[in-house]
């Protein structure tokens, strides 16, 4: 029996295109109800239309483009209830991931958590949301990653996009100084091996953003 296996770069180039283009929605780049077309992005990322054809695709399963069958695809507004919705399972999520995780933290991990609140507060004060969303997920990825659940990595992996335009939106103002005050309340039930506080924290974190949602 013959395998039939993809070329390694195709996948590679797909997923390339994927990251730039979401990018790209996320920071406003391409604003809500712009129609996007594979021949132009093809152009613009110097790549063929198939990568950004699946990556349009994608993005359309991930709810930030919505496509209608032989006509146009277009960026999606911010839908409040899908939002809520996103948010909601993504929060079930993180409680999982940090109920599981705080027992097996290590040492090392809780430096991350700590140096990443840092990087996180000094790009909230100068008012860096794409800093400040990358050290955020720097923050909350120890817990996922050390809770070992591969399920739980991939389920927030899934759903953080469609909440990714009102977290930015959340980190890109005063109120956003909170967030350090929140993380520095988990990191330290983290420490103190306390599951069920850094679970109650770890809700009122997502809470905010549902009710920003709103």
């Amino acid at each position: 029996m013959s395998v039939v296996l993809e070329p390694v770069g195709r996948p590679l180039l797909r997923d390339t295109a994927h990251r730039l283009i979401r990018e790209a929605i996320v920071r406003g780049d391409i604003p809500p109800g712009t129609v996007v077309r594979d021949a132009q992005l093809a152009e613009q990322l110097g790549l063929s239309r198939a990568p950004v054809r699946d990556a349009l695709a994608r993005l359309a399963d991930e709810g930030l483009v919505k496509t209608k069958p032989q006509s146009h695809t277009r960026v999606t507004p911010i839908d409040a209830a899908e939002v809520r919705d996103a948010a909601a399972v993504v929060r079930a999520m993180h409680e999982l991931a940090a109920r599981t995780a705080v027992p097996l933290l290590t040492a090392e991990q809780l430096t991350a958590m700590t140096e990443a609140n840092r990087r996180f507060a000094a790009a909230v004060r100068a008012a860096d949301a794409d800093a400040a969303l990358d050290a955020d997920d720097e923050l909350h990825d120890v817990l996922v990653r050390a809770c070992g659940n591969r399920a739980v990595a991939a389920t927030i992996g899934r759903y953080t996009p469609l909440i990714r335009r009102l977290e930015r939106l959340r980190f890109s103002v005063p109120a956003a100084r909170d967030s350090v005050t929140l993380h520095e309340r988990l990191i330290e039930a983290c420490r103190a091996g306390a599951a069920d506080e850094a679970v109650r924290v770890t809700t009122e974190i997502w809470h905010e953003l549902e009710q920003l949602a709103d």
